[in-house]
């Protein structure tokens, strides 16, 4: 389903649906919730429009969907990766307050290159890391 999504495939009744390219920025992080589903957690790095040159933000994403997973598992840190899901902010205490910050619920992750970073190239990939 995703080899044929393009970001022009919005369903207009779908009001929170976010399309993303980007790099993966780090080695994604996976552990297991007490619910016994695996969340996997990894910072997708996103260009500024043209006008931004060299400018980027780096975005907070997470998945409990296995087959994001094992995407996920195939990348090398900066790979560039499609990446659908839908926008969440996310709230937790402080010790000066409640805080918050918007991550990526993400429900779909497409590795577009297979290059491979330095890292990569000495066998280390998220599963071996």
């Amino acid at each position: 389903m995703l080899a044929a999504m393009k970001p022009t495939d919005i369903d207009p009744e779908v009001d929170n649906w976010v399309f993303l390219r980007g790099r993966l920025a780090d080695e994604p992080v996976a552990r297991e919730l007490p619910s016994g589903d695996v969340l996997t957690v990894f910072r997708l790095t996103v260009a500024r429009p043209s006008g931004e040159r060299g400018r980027v933000d780096s975005l907070e994403c997470s998945t409990v969907r296995p087959r994001a997973r094992r995407s996920l598992e195939r990348a090398g840190i900066g790979e560039q990766l499609e990446v659908t899901g839908s926008l969440r902010r996310r709230f937790w205490r402080t010790p000066s307050g409640p805080a918050s910050r918007y991550a990526v619920d993400v429900e779909t992750v497409k590795v577009l290159r297979a290059g491979r970073t330095a890292g990569a190239a000495r066998g280390q990939t998220p599963a071996s890391a």
